[in-house]
């Protein structure tokens, strides 16, 4: 039977402890033992279902864990307080001094700036490659090589990585595959194609409404007990801990991810076809131009469509900026970073979210000053969405006047 990950969060069943359709929320930071030698067998990672410190885990996170871990196809989760949070202790975790590591060369600016330029401190090397190229993927690998990283669907330039062919190329070098799959959350499930460790930033699609920051490592039950572990895990001892009322939240906002993806998709489809039409250059996986359209189409899970991000250039900064503030004076979103809220977000990722990157390197990948990306929202009229955003454009002679052009 094909993977349906939304079904798996239909089939969860969490009572409260007074039978509320809402789990309770474990509102401790630490728990009690009736006797001293469970807490020491706690301690020891040797008492199953005891909670001991709500930094190691709680009741709580451990719900949300499950259920993410549902809609990826893993064994057990671990939630954290930002997507930084999960990225950084699995760096941290499978990589130790001298090892070296094989990342996408677009991937999200934090992430960029974490492994060029904090990891070097414990000398741990990252080699940052073209990953849609798998041949070039492969020969960065060396003899020290521990981790193949990448995203799903890439920040901000949404290429597409072959999941299936590097993971044939982590399991021939004996590496361990860690992808991010942010932007593409049930469109793409990574684990079922073969990745060891998947990674999201809730503070997006997942949760949804731009309340909360949050990120969570879905993985093997082995592994998560190693970031969990009191002696040795980076997550527990780097700390980055979510609150039980944020993982409570998380929780009840994932149970419509499924309706919102496909509406995000939707929008972004119809969005990005239009601006094609209209000459606009324009990269979306769901549209035939993308060069890894038919990649993706061979890795989705089809009823989520293609996702809800995509790019155009304006051929400038100066032009992307005016743009973006007539579309937000408009009421069409908001000119800010982030993604997955109701509302359309864009920004101008060179001089935000990838600025960390440098800008020869912004150059040499392809990400030029002009490029808004867009995290379309769930409008419900996107014929007429469109229509405002294309008559900003002619505004700003981005585009030619188009006749016969009324709103809806």
């Amino acid at each position: 039977m094909a993977f349906k990950p939304a079904n798996h969060i239909q089939d969860l069943q969490y009572f409260g402890e007074f039978g509320g359709v809402n789990p309770s929320i474990s509102d401790s930071s630490t728990y009690t033992f009736l006797s001293a030698k469970t807490m020491f067998d706690t301690f020891e990672g040797n008492a199953d279902g005891c909670y001991l410190y709500s930094r190691h885990t709680s009741p709580s996170n451990l719900y949300l864990g499950e259920a993410l871990a549902a809609i990826e196809g893993t064994e057990t989760a671990n939630v954290s307080a930002s997507g930084m949070g999960a990225i950084t202790p699995v760096i941290l975790q499978l990589c130790t001094a001298g090892d070296h590591i094989v990342s996408s060369r677009t991937i999200y600016g934090g992430t960029y700036a974490f492994l060029k330029n904090f990891t070097p401190r414990f000398n741990i090397e990252t080699s940052f490659v073209d990953i849609t190229k798998l041949d070039a993927v492969e020969a960065a690998i060396t003899k020290n090589t521990k981790v193949l990283y990448c995203e799903s669907v890439s920040n901000p330039l949404l290429e597409v990585a072959n999941i299936r062919g590097l993971a044939a190329i982590a399991k021939r070098h004996d590496l361990k595959l860690v992808v991010d799959n942010t932007f593409s959350p049930l469109t793409i499930s990574p684990a079922t194609l073969g990745a060891n460790v998947v990674i999201h930033s809730l503070t997006k699609f997942i949760n949804g409404s731009s309340d909360t920051v949050g990120g969570v490592v879905c993985g093997t039950q082995e592994f998560i007990n190693d970031l969990r572990n009191v002696n040795d895990g980076a997550s527990m001892l780097l700390g980055s801990t979510m609150d039980s009322l944020r993982a409570s939240s998380v929780l009840k906002n994932l149970r419509t991810l499924h309706i919102r993806m496909q509406q995000h998709s939707f929008n972004a489809s119809f969005l990005a076809k239009k601006f094609e039409e209209d000459g606009l250059k324009t990269v979306y996986p769901g549209i035939k131009s993308h060069p890894s359209h038919e990649l993706f189409k061979s890795m989705m899970n089809e009823k989520y469509g293609f996702g809800g991000m995509l790019t155009i250039d304006v051929g400038s900064l100066e032009k992307a900026n005016e743009l973006m503030e007539l579309m937000q004076n408009r009421n069409l979103g908001y000119l800010a970073v982030s993604l997955g809220f109701y509302k359309t977000l864009f920004s101008a990722p060179g001089s935000s979210t990838s600025s960390e990157i440098p800008e020869d390197e912004q150059v040499e990948m392809g990400l030029s000053d002009g490029l808004i990306r867009f995290s379309i929202g769930l409008d419900a009229d996107i014929e007429r969405t469109y229509q405002m955003i294309r008559m900003c454009m002619e505004e700003l002679n981005i585009l030619e006047p188009k006749e016969d052009v009324e709103l809806a």
